[in-house]
């Protein structure tokens, strides 16, 4: 996480959304960066108002915006399945290595999946309750320019972005079957996704 006091703008970590690189490149220039341990780096929102918001509004904050990145959730498990095979977790019961993408996939629209297919959700991520404010900014990582022409009107030239905490190479293959079932039991990341859309001109 990354608070930008002057211009009064929080951006959230969502996991697997290139956050870590916004971090590498923009970190020096934050008032407060929140990078360990990774439950703090990957504070929801619902976390941040109850916990961190007041706090910042305690000691003068003008009620910063919100910002978070989001990710197409097939891609965004692609990526989980990709991260989750590398050589360190190989016999962890998180790893993915001996499964294939439909299997991942499958045992994460389960109501309890195993430990591997534990990866969170981006639309929990970004919920603020009922009747919450919500995320200001929601942008989709696959509009990479939108993002980062926000960012720079918002905090001046950018340097540029490394390419960092990148998942390993793996073939991603996902049967029509398993989308649709992703589709039907996680509709709201699908939802959320949708709702990142730059708006209609």
């Amino acid at each position: 996480m990354l608070v930008f006091w002057k211009e009064r703008l929080v951006v959230l970590a969502v996991p697997k959304t290139g956050t870590t690189a916004l971090e590498g490149a923009l970190a020096p220039r934050a008032a407060l960066v929140l990078r360990d341990p990774p439950t703090v780096k990957h504070t929801p929102l619902y976390r941040y108002r109850r916990f961190i918001a007041p706090y910042l509004a305690a000691t003068g904050a003008a009620d910063p915006e919100t910002l978070a990145v989001v990710r197409h959730p097939v891609d965004w498990l692609g990526s989980w399945y990709r991260y989750r095979a590398r050589d360190d977790l190989a016999g962890h019961a998180n790893s993915t290595r001996a499964l294939s993408f439909d299997d991942f996939v499958a045992e994460y629209c389960k109501g309890r999946p195993e430990p591997f297919a534990q990866v969170g959700s981006q639309a929990k991520f970004v919920e603020d309750g009922p009747g919450g404010p919500g995320i200001t900014h929601l942008f989709r990582y696959e509009d990479q320019a939108r993002l980062l022409a926000f960012l720079a009107e918002r905090l001046g030239p950018l340097p540029d972005l490394p390419r960092l905490n990148v998942s390993p190479a793996r073939a991603l293959s996902l049967s029509p079957r398993i989308e649709e079932r992703l589709r039907e039991k996680r509709a709201e990341e699908f939802a959320l996704w949708e709702r990142a859309a730059p708006p209609a001109s």
